[in-house]
């Protein structure tokens, strides 16, 4: 095939594929789209500090900690895609980015290592993402915690990070799912939408930038299936990994 029949044919195969900053722009295309979206300016020396479950975990090197700005510390998903492209640009800034999600983690797990793997690290800028393990192990039956108390221990972090860290900016990214994805039934979609619900509350409450992860991922699936974007419809493959960090950055940094 050469070269004018292959173009001709992409063209015609579908409407021709557009890249990653074309979804994140065409899924959050204003400002108005993005809940409290006052981008924040990197200052020198300041520390990004990334927590959640295993969406940010993503086999990270638990025993690499004390290292910073490191692909075996940030692991191999979305914080090490964001940190990549933050610290591209902002080379002149000393910046410290640092991945402290752990896989299963749910709100009150957050809580019980606060302290340590927050507090301590005085992060400027803290990004949270959780909820789905607060939804999928009280589906599976290994948990009794409802949505109402993602709410409540949601809240309770956020107030208690507030008053350790009056200064701390706190970027709030949204629970989501793939749909289509292997791990995913039909009741997901009305059981965890009320977890997104209660993020972009919470966002909205504390006057934090809220990252719209959804809608972000439903534009993607224009694009392409589920499995080029998320392994089982919950945890990203390398390009959902990517897609989040695009996202990340326009909602948080523009």
């Amino acid at each position: 095939m050469n070269r004018r029949n292959f173009l001709k044919k992409s063209v015609v195969a579908g409407v021709a594929a557009i890249s990653i900053p074309e979804i994140v722009k065409a899924a959050m295309p204003a400002t108005s789209t993005v809940d409290n979206a006052d981008w924040y300016s990197l200052s020198k020396g300041e520390t990004i500090l990334f927590q959640g479950d295993s969406i940010t975990d993503w086999r990270r090197d638990k025993k690499k900690e004390a290292e910073v700005n490191t692909s075996a510390q940030l692991g191999s998903g979305y914080p090490l895609f964001t940190a990549a492209t933050i610290l591209a640009n902002h080379a002149a800034q000393d910046l410290k980015i640092y991945n402290r999600g752990i896989s299963g983690n749910k709100v009150y797990q957050l809580a019980e290592r606060w302290d340590k793997d927050c507090i301590d690290l005085k992060p400027n800028l803290l990004s949270i993402l959780i909820g789905v393990n607060d939804f999928w192990h009280a589906k599976l039956g290994r948990y009794e915690g409802t949505v109402e108390t993602y709410e409540t221990d949601y809240r309770a972090l956020l107030t208690r990070t507030k008053k350790a860290l009056p200064d701390v900016k706190i970027v709030i990214c949204e629970p989501f799912i793939v749909h289509g994805g292997s791990a995913l039934d039909d009741t997901w979609e009305s059981g965890f939408a009320a977890y997104r619900t209660v993020a972009r509350q919470l966002a909205r409450e504390f006057d934090l930038t809220f990252v719209p992860f959804q809608a972000v991922y439903n534009e993607a699936l224009t694009q392409a299936g589920s499995d080029y974007w998320s392994t089982d419809g919950v945890h990203p493959s390398m390009a959902g990994a990517q897609l989040m960090a695009q996202a990340w950055i326009k909602a948080v940094l523009n």
